[in-house]
């Protein structure tokens, strides 16, 4: 969101957006489809107490879209979660050594590393399968919007400004790629899911809650989830 706004695609001040507003700047911006992009943007909207528009500053509201074990802020019970951290991102800094791209798997090996050190460091950890879901989908974004969402591969040098430097690198010779599908970002999804290896929540911090009668009380161990 901040990028988006950096560059005009969305308000500057970060204020006043709506859904439509996102959808449009997604397209402009990064060439999502809207159904890529649209349950982030609802989620948004309920971050704000207003019913049809939400401010960046709004999305920073935890356990909306964000979640703890981010690669690139700190958890809630433990810092700012708005900043920008690079001590944090320097686990995804340094991952996939001896090639010059980021992939599926080295993004979810980064989210398993950072999530083993809010299980051993955050004893509020928000740990539910929606946390997981969302960090799945935010590495296929990244990956999707800074390299190819076909491969699944991003330069690392164009996700690094991405993230520290919160701007499109053009001047790097990053180029808006094609249209950027939901269903080629599931398949993204899978490959770092795969390497996340997400061992389900803890059950005396996060249980598994039972909606329906004879519901599994542990999707993960079944599949029923996957």
């Amino acid at each position: 969101m901040n990028l988006l706004a950096n560059h005009g695609f969305l308000p500057r001040n970060g204020k006043n957006i709506t859904i439509p507003i996102v959808l449009q700047a997604a397209v402009d911006g990064f060439n999502l489809e809207n159904d890529a992009i649209s349950t982030a943007a609802k989620a948004a909207l309920l971050s704000s107490k207003m019913h049809d528009q939400f401010t960046i500053n709004d999305i920073k509201l935890h356990n909306m879209l964000e979640h703890d074990g981010s690669i690139s802020r700190a958890d809630y019970a433990l810092g700012d979660n708005a900043a920008f951290n690079e001590s944090l991102y320097a686990v995804t800094a340094r991952s996939n050594p001896g090639v010059s791209y980021y992939n599926g798997t080295s993004a979810g090996l980064a989210f398993r590393e950072r999530h083993e050190h809010s299980l051993a460091h955050n004893p509020n950890i928000t740990n539910t399968i929606k946390e997981f879901q969302v960090k799945t989908r935010e590495a296929a974004f990244y990956l999707a919007i800074m390299g190819n969402a076909t491969t699944g591969e991003a330069p690392k040098k164009f996700v690094d400004i991405f993230f520290r430097e919160e701007r499109l690198p053009l001047e790097e010779g990053w180029r808006r790629p094609d249209l950027i599908s939901s269903e080629s970002l599931n398949r993204i999804g899978v490959d770092v899911a795969t390497a996340f290896q997400w061992p389900g929540p803890d059950p005396e911090r996060c249980p598994w809650i039972v909606i329906a009668p004879g519901a599994s009380d542990n999707p993960k161990v079944d599949g029923s989830i996957f």
